[in-house]
């Protein structure tokens, strides 16, 4: 029987649609390099994991990007908004007879193996698990099955994320991992443990 699943959702990398609110301080080309930068890092941490992998993109399957070659099953996000493709990415998991789906982004240099392997543990014994953000949203939802309310009248990628996604959960037994932060601004970057690295790149591209 299918376990556990872990969900990656990513951004295809096109100039000027990805990390544009950092664009407007490092400029489109910094920006595509640091969320590629990102997608490393997510791939790093994620790849010797000893989970089923999907890597969800935005707008089509890249077969020959960095994830090729690994162990990670390639889907296509579906739906008008962030709610409706992760409720459909869940899904999707679900019906395939898996019983404990994680989600993540692919925003943050801070995020380490630790985190997923303590939200799979934290997960056995509760019906969701969340990995807040220091922006007021989360990095990270684990499920055991599809809770559809935490999917819509949402404000996504506001401070009211994370408040309003508690309000659905009342009810639920839950619990959190640590608070990290996204890598949405160049304020957010500053803050990051990989900002040292990022710094000397962005000066050197």
């Amino acid at each position: 029987m299918k376990n556990n699943a872990l969900l990656i959702f990513t951004r295809n990398l096109e100039l000027g649609k990805v990390k544009t609110r950092l664009a407007k301080t490092i400029g489109d080309e910094k920006a595509l390099k640091t969320y590629k930068d990102l997608l490393l890092h997510t791939m790093k941490v994620t790849q010797s994991l000893d989970y089923d992998k999907f890597v969800f993109y935005d707008k089509t399957i890249d077969y020959n990007d960095l994830w090729a070659g690994f162990s990670y099953k390639e889907r296509l996000q579906s739906g008008a908004d962030v709610g409706v493709r992760m409720q459909d990415a869940f899904q999707q998991l679900f019906e395939l007879g898996y019983q404990n789906c994680i989600i993540i982004g692919s925003d943050l240099f801070d995020l380490q193996d630790s985190h997923i392997n303590e939200a799979f543990s934290k997960l056995k014994y509760n019906v969701d698990v969340i990995g807040p953000a220091e922006d007021g949203g989360y990095y990270l939802l684990g499920l055991k099955k599809v809770i559809p309310s935490l999917f819509k009248n949402k404000n996504w990628g506001t401070a009211a994320v994370l408040s309003d996604t508690m309000k659905d959960l009342e009810n639920y037994k839950m619990e959190f991992t640590e608070t990290l932060n996204d890598s949405d601004t160049f304020e957010d970057l500053e803050k990051s443990s990989y900002y040292k690295t990022l710094k000397s790149n962005l000066n050197n591209g």
